[in-house]
């Protein structure tokens, strides 16, 4: 291998696109050849075995060679060559794809180019420097990217776990439905486990309101249940003072009072509230069946009762079959005794169904009217005092006439006027007692 054959000029020149200084921060990425596939044109070994490499600024010493064959030494720094560009293509590739650490990809990307002065490699150094360069501009934007990523990310956790917060805090204030609420604060405490990315101070400034939040509904809760305890302790104490009262009343047989005073403590009962679940239905039960006991005794009283009535209503209709045939016109004394004698039988009877009432009295009440009538009629045409009264009658007409006359002949117009109207009354009576003794 001569020196004319690895001349600066030449190797970089055969570099695909290059040296281009600082282009690789705003150019293309170069393509950088594999220095394996041609060695010799990127160094040499010379007579001593000192290996050199060419780069733009001359030849540099990477080493030695003194094994055999100086081919098969140049071959070997050209393979070093090649795993450092596997390891910048690793790089890009994994920035490509974003799946490392840009922070970690930049500080190897520096680490690489910091080691090209020195590195013990035959190949297009150039065109790696300006590959790494670029692989630096692509670590240093990515990192930018990441931490306006881990800023956002950031942000977004900050907002999300405020409005977590700010969620408890009104659940605390103001939820009622306990179980939904219980429930809705422990899917918030599982979110909020699960969120990352917030700095420390503030997550514990999120975390001690999130946290008073959930204190203080828990607070409130136990409160709640707790009245609700002495409630519904109450509510059981009133409960079986209610239960007491309804078996007392259940041999009663004041039955309308009794049946009065059950729906009252009924009322109460529904007033009185829950009592605690496992005692509320037994004392239920135990108030039903006091009620179910005396009703059902009331049920057989009124069945025993209807029974009577019913048989009490076939009497009266068996009297009023004979009362209906009393004939008061022809002997009205007989006809008297007879309806007396029936009305008192009816009323050894008793009672009669509710329904039945109305026609089996008026029934009955329809032959007393009937010989009531004919007794007055009987009455007015043996009455010795009807003429008296017509004579009597006749003589305050008369008595009134005259005043009238006298008081016109006075001139006392006023007291004319008033005896006139006496006598005009007195003047009707005496015509309807006339008209009674004519009736007659």
């Amino acid at each position: 291998m001569t020196d004319q054959d690895t001349t600066p000029g030449s190797a970089a020149d055969g570099a695909a696109g290059g040296p281009t200084g600082g282009a690789g921060r705003t150019g293309a990425a170069p393509n950088v050849p594999h220095a394996s596939q041609n060695p010799a044109k990127w160094g040499r070994v010379d007579a001593d075995g000192t290996v050199y490499v060419s780069t733009p600024e001359g030849e540099r010493a990477v080493g030695s060679w003194q094994a055999g064959d100086p081919a098969e030494g140049l071959a070997l720094f050209a393979r070093k060559f090649d795993d450092l560009l596997t390891e910048v293509e690793l790089l890009e590739t994994r920035l490509t794809n974003r799946s490392g650490d840009p922070k970690h990809a930049l500080s190897n990307a520096r680490h690489l180019q910091e080691s090209l002065t020195e590195a013990a490699v035959v190949g297009d150094l150039a065109a790696l420097r300006t590959r790494l360069e670029h692989v630096v501009a692509h670590a240093e934007q990515a990192v930018d990217d990441a931490k306006q990523e881990k800023e956002q990310a950031r942000n977004q956790a900050v907002a999300r776990k405020e409005a977590l917060a700010a969620e408890a805090e009104e659940i605390a204030a103001e939820a009622t439905h306990w179980k939904n609420a219980g429930d809705r604060l422990r899917e918030m405490l599982a979110e909020w486990k699960k969120i990352r990315g917030v700095d420390r101070k503030t997550d514990e400034q999120l975390w001690r309101r999130f946290s008073k939040a959930r204190d203080a509904f828990s607070r409130r809760r136990g409160s709640h249940f707790a009245e609700l305890d002495r409630e519904r302790a109450a509510a059981k104490t009133r409960k079986q003072e209610l239960v007491e009262q309804a078996e007392a009343l259940t041999e009663s047989t004041d039955w309308g009072e009794t049946a009065a005073r059950y729906k009252e403590l009924m009322a109460e009962w529904k007033a009185a509230g829950r009592a605690p679940k496992d005692s509320d239905e037994a004392l239920w039960q135990q108030f039903r069946a006091a009620q179910d006991r005396f009703f059902s005794r009331r049920s057989e009283a009124f069945s025993e009762r209807d029974a009577e009535f019913a048989a009490n209503a076939k009497l009266k209709e068996e009297l009023l079959t004979e009362a209906e045939q009393i004939e008061p016109a022809g002997d009205l004394q007989a006809a008297q005794s007879h309806l007396h004698r029936i009305q008192q039988r009816w009323d050894e009877i008793g009672k009669v169904p509710r329904e039945r009432m109305r026609e089996l009295e008026g029934r009955l009440r329809a032959v007393a009217d009937r010989v009531r009538q004919a007794a007055d009629t009987q009455w007015r045409r043996t009455d010795p005092e009807a003429q008296a009264r017509v004579d009597q009658f006749r003589e305050r007409v008369q008595q009134f006439e005259s005043q009238a006359e006298k008081a016109r002949a006075a001139g006392d117009r006023r007291r004319a006027e008033q005896a006139e109207q006496q006598a005009q009354q007195w003047r009707e009576w005496l015509t309807a007692a006339e008209q009674a003794i004519a009736d007659r």
